[in-house]
C-alpha cells in the first residue's frame, strides 16, 4: 500500500514511520510535496481536523493519504489548549513556546492538579471516499519543568501515567511509543489497514 503523509512536520513523520514499521505494516510512505500548501485547520475536533488535512491531500496527490491531528487537553486549563494543541502560544509558535505557556498557565497549581492527556487520531483516506479512522490516548500529568530532551511538542512537560515518572522526553522512542497516543493511534490504525489490504486481495484473487 502507498499514501502520502498529509503532515510537514519531520519529527511528527519520522515517529508516523517507526511506529508503522514496528507494527509491521507493509507500507510506502510518500513525503507530502513541497508544493502543497498547509490545511487550514478550521475542524472543532481532532477527527474533522485529520479528515481535513487527508482529503486535501488526496484531492492533491490522487493519491490515498494518511492524516493526523493531535491534542492535549490540562484539566486545571477546562481542557486547553485541545485543537490548538500546536499554536497554543501563537500561530508561529515553538515547541519551546508553547510549552514555556502551559508551564506559566499552571503556576502555583498543586501537583495533584496538573492531570492531563494526550489524545491522537489518524486517519487513512482514499480517492474513492473509504476511510479508515483510529484514536489513541493516554493519561498524565504535566510536569512543575521541562525535562528531558528526547520527542518534541509537549514531551518535555509531559509525564504518562503509565510510567514510572519520567516525562516523554526523558524515555527511548521505543518505550515512548509502548504508551503514547501516537503509538496507539498509529497501530490501531495499522490494523485496519491491514484488514482493507486483506480485503482488496482476497477480492483480487476472487476475481
Amino acid at each position: 500500500m502507498r499514501f502520502v503523509l498529509a503532515t510537514a512536520n519531520p519529527d511528527k513523520a519520522a515517529e508516523i514511520e517507526r511506529i508503522l514499521a514496528d507494527a509491521g505494516l507493509a507500507i510506502d510512505l510518500v513525503a507530502r510535496p513541497s508544493d502543497v500548501p498547509d490545511v487550514d485547520e478550521t475542524g472543532a475536533t481532532l477527527e474533522e481536523n485529520a479528515r481535513l488535512k487527508a482529503r486535501a491531500l488526496v484531492v492533491a496527490t490522487g493519491l490515498p493519504a494518511i492524516a493526523d491531528d493531535t491534542g492535549l487537553e490540562i484539566d486545571a486549563l477546562d481542557g486547553a489548549p485541545g485543537v490548538y494543541s500546536a499554536r497554543f502560544a501563537g500561530p508561529d509558535a515553538t515547541y519551546a513556546d508553547n510549552c514555556a505557556l502551559a508551564l506559566h498557565r499552571l503556576a502555583g497549581v498543586a501537583p495533584e492538579r496538573r492531570t492531563a492527556r494526550f489524545a491522537t487520531v489518524a486517519l487513512a483516506a482514499w480517492p474513492d471516499g473509504r476511510e479508515v479512522a483510529a484514536i489513541g490516548t493516554v493519561e498524565g500529568a504535566i510536569t512543575g519543568e521541562e525535562r528531558g530532551t528526547g520527542g518534541f511538542g509537549y514531551d518535555p512537560v509531559f509525564a504518562p501515567v503509565e510510567g514510572d515518572g519520567r516525562t516523554f522526553a526523558e524515555m527511548t522512542p521505543a518505550e515512548k511509543h509502548a504508551v503514547s497516543h501516537r503509538g496507539r493511534a498509529f497501530r490501531t490504525l495499522a490494523e485496519g489497514l491491514a484488514v482493507v489490504a486483506q480485503a482488496g486481495h482476497s477480492h483480487t484473487e476472487g476475481s
